[in-house]
């Protein structure tokens, strides 16, 4: 018995040894830190907004338990950056302990206010110090703060925010969200200074959004622009010359400007039309990262149009690009990318016309339920079951339908109300093998009455699909063999090439000096 009696103290005292250590046991850090970044750039922030949260590494390589006497921020608590060390908040410590041959994370964040008047811009930089004196060693902290100007709803005093009706559910209840009518020196955007929106923005009944070349808009989370009926939406981008900064292009996109943001679908909710809202016109937009584009809801008279776009890309939607619900809608020169649905949804009847545009979803997020292009005249899924609206027309001309599934156009007609369209020199991805008898009739790609001079099941070759580039490379299929009667019609490609002669079909004519 005795003998597990010693072993019992002498395996206590060891314990009690181990877990009575004191500082003392800690040897004062002598500047040999090492670092996993030698600066923390925080990515660019708008200005009274909180940035994300980024990590340094410190490395204690030595073979010694060391203490670092200070660790903080050189302004002190008057920095506008914020610590998070081993744990703890705050933006200075003192004595630290690092085990031998271990590392601990600091956490930095920032929160920055423009105090010069008339600053768009300002480099915002601290510096992280490891202990004082000669063996001080430092961290740079540099981000760039963008000033901007930001739209929001009113906050009641009890915490309630202002909210609009963005329309009506399946209930016919009033769907309420955070939002605020933009009041009338609000109705021009400008290209001085970047717009942060909170909230749905409301373009009141008989005025109009303007928006000049270069103008950037960024929207939070759950919000959006909301064109109310006899309202209307006017984009004015031009071309740009430089393809990669985009500079007189009108930009849709949400608020976090962090790299690791820049693919995130579902941001923002996008652009609401609603029925009774017309004439509205979009030139040289670029818009990415919504949940839905733009929505464009139009009235069963069709007798003004909806919406008039051209020149302009719409992708990775979280769930459509551009969904025009009984809508008159006009295209030329769009391109609609990957989105987690449909590039293109023509719903509920309308009237659709769409002359070289580029429809390629190469959704790769998820499992992706519909076709590229998806055109119907009645809702699959409505309480009316088969009631429908007429499709007057859905007309597509020198247009590619494409992407990373084999089926890329999808029809569905309720067989009572008209239900026109035309596909004439277009590339289609479509494989028929799958199809019912009964919506066989509507993939007769020898009825030439509804399908001319396409080009089926043909591997486009685009330059980048997983980077939403959907310019045409030197071996693409659709080269050349564009009809010039459509291309007569838009003689100038989304940047501005010449396509009279030898026309390529979407919205891209292929050039070496692309």
């Amino acid at each position: 018995m005795k003998p597990y009696l010693t072993l019992l103290v002498l395996l206590a005292l060891l314990f009690s040894i181990n877990s009575c250590r004191k500082d003392f046991d800690y040897t004062t850090s002598s500047g040999n830190l090492e670092f996993s970044k030698d600066t923390v750039f925080l990515d660019t922030v708008f200005a009274n907004i909180g940035s994300s949260t980024y990590s340094l590494k410190v490395y204690n390589r030595s073979k010694d338990d060391i203490s670092i006497p200070f660790i903080g921020l050189e302004q002190g608590e008057a920095s506008s950056y914020r610590l998070n060390v081993d744990g703890l908040a705050g933006k200075t410590f003192t004595n630290i302990p690092l085990m031998a041959k271990d590392s601990l994370y600091i956490f930095i964040e920032t929160t920055v206010t423009l105090e010069n008047e008339g600053a768009n811009q300002l480099l915002y930089t601290d510096v992280l110090q490891f202990g004082q004196g000669a063996t001080s060693q430092q961290i740079p902290l540099v981000t760039l703060v963008q000033d901007a100007i930001f739209l929001y709803p009113k906050t009641a005093s009890g915490g309630q925010k202002e909210t609009v009706v963005l329309g009506v559910d399946a209930n016919g209840e009033d769907m309420l969200s955070p939002g605020f009518e933009l009041k009338n020196d609000q109705l021009q955007f400008t290209n001085e200074k970047p717009y942060v929106i909170y909230g749905f923005a409301v373009v009141p009944k008989e005025k109009t959004l303007s928006i000049d070349a270069g103008a950037r808009i960024y929207l939070h989370e759950n919000s959006g622009i909301l064109v109310q009926s006899e309202a209307k939406l006017s984009i004015n981008g031009t071309l740009s010359t430089d393809q990669e900064l985009l500079e007189n292009e009108v930009i849709f996109e949400g608020d976090r400007l962090e790299p690791e943001y820049g693919d995130v679908s579902g941001q923002w909710e996008g652009i609401r039309i609603a029925s009774g809202s017309i004439n509205n016109a979009i030139e040289h937009l670029t818009l990415k990262n919504a949940t839905i584009g733009i929505f464009a809801e139009g009235e069963p008279s069709f007798s003004s149009t909806t919406l008039n776009i051209k020149n302009s890309q719409i992708y990775n939607s979280s769930k459509i690009n551009l969904w025009g619900k009984t809508a008159v809608i006009s295209g030329e020169n769009l391109v609609l990318g990957s989105a987690g649905n449909s590039s293109l949804y023509c719903n509920l009847g309308g009237s659709y016309s769409f002359t070289h545009t580029t429809i390629a979803n190469y959704w790769r997020e998820s499992y992706r339920p519909s076709a590229a292009l998806t055109i119907n005249n009645f809702e699959p899924n409505g309480e009316n079951g088969s009631m429908g609206i007429d499709l007057i027309k859905a007309d597509f001309k020198n247009c590619i339908i494409d992407g990373n599934s084999d089926f890329e156009l999808s029809h569905s007609s309720n067989g009572i109300n008209r239900y026109n369209f035309l596909f004439s020199s277009c590339a289609i991805t479509v494989n028929k093998a799958n199809l019912s008898s009964d919506s066989q009739v509507l993939y007769s790609f020898e009825d030439e009455t509804k399908y001319t001079s396409n080009m089926l099941n043909q591997p486009i070759e685009f330059e980048n699909t997983s980077q939403e580039n959907y310019r045409l490379t030197s071996s693409s299929t659709v080269l050349d063999i564009g009809d010039k009667t459509f291309s007569n019609t838009v003689p100038e490609d989304i940047l501005g090439q010449d396509r009279t002669d030898t026309p390529d079909l979407g919205a891209y004519e292929f050039s070496d000096t692309n």
